[in-house]
């Protein structure tokens, strides 16, 4: 390997995992990068103060414009639009976790979609990746007080927007285990008690597959929604399997040898508030074998 490309190899990681966060599809990330090497290796690196802060202004700047077109399409989506997750992998380094948990979870992904493009750039560099207010509007080609704006924005959205947001692995993990066993012996009484009174459901399916095409809310409508899919479904050889996507803990659900839905949910004093579900085939033909192949063990 060319001192080239082991530079960008050192860096790949981090500037893989700003893409994404930018992008919310692994796909969208990987082609950053793609773009961000293509240009580095027609760089003269040897002239190149700082690499590190070359590449990631570059990633940077592609994320965004790939982002603002994004934006547009997901204008046109059929339904809810939700984040698309990493592949699971068996193990995470240590020093991840907590990065993993907090910031690569899908349910923050999703309130980073509140944010505009430059908002969203901003908060990023600045509040993930702990770059200053001089550096971040370096890369983002802005001076130090309109960079400062953008963060203050992005954080006020992000606050007001989920005032109780919280990354609780072992409160999710409890409540999809509840879920699972309601939905096993399905009663209303049972599925509403999981729900906090103003929860929200939301169903990504893209128009591909049935789901419903706006957020629901309230714990009567979740309850009879899912009582509903249960009783529909009584009679259709189901898997529920639980395993781990970008730090938190999800339901796997496989039918007939397939992964048809993945589900991921936020709580609340032992009640759901949120609870999402990926749908789209084309969202889960990524991690369908990846996670055969990791054998996770059943809730049965």
């Amino acid at each position: 390997m060319d001192a080239q490309t082991a530079l960008f190899q050192q860096h790949r990681q981090r500037l893989f995992g700003l893409a994404y966060r930018m992008l919310g599809r692994p796909a969208d990330a990987e082609d950053v990068l793609h773009d961000t090497w293509l240009r580095w290796h027609e760089q003269d690196t040897a002239k190149l103060d700082n690499p590190e802060a070359w590449l990631v202004t570059v990633t940077t700047r592609l994320a965004l414009d790939r982002l603002r077109r994004a934006k547009t399409e997901r204008e046109h989506y059929t339904g809810p639009w939700l984040p698309e997750p990493l592949e699971p992998t068996e193990e995470e380094a240590p020093s991840d976790h907590v990065e993993r948990a907090e910031t690569l979870s899908l349910s923050f992904l999703l309130l980073l979609e509140r944010l505009s493009a430059e908002e969203r750039a901003a908060f990023l560099l600045k509040e993930v990746f702990d770059y200053s207010h001089a550096e971040t509007a370096a890369i983002l080609g802005i001076n130090e007080e309109a960079c400062r704006q953008r963060v203050h924005r992005a954080k006020t959205r992000l606050r007001d927007g989920r005032p109780r947001f919280q990354v609780n692995p072992a409160m999710q993990q409890r409540m999809l285990q509840r879920f699972v066993a309601a939905l096993e012996q399905p009663s209303l009484d049972s599925l509403r008690a999981l729900f906090a009174e103003d929860a929200v459901h939301l169903s990504d399916g893209g128009g591909v597959v049935r789901a419903t095409l706006r957020p629901l809310h309230g714990a009567d409508r979740l309850a009879r929604l899912y009582l509903q899919i249960a009783l529909n479904g009584a009679d259709i050889p189901q898997q529920r399997v639980l395993g781990t996507l970008n730090g938190e803990p999800a339901l796997f659900l496989w039918s007939e040898g397939k992964l048809t839905s993945v589900m991921w949910v936020e709580c609340e004093n032992d009640r759901i508030t949120e609870i999402r579900a990926i749908r789209h085939p084309d969202k889960l033909a990524r991690i369908e074998a990846v996670t055969k192949s990791m054998g996770a063990a059943s809730l049965h």
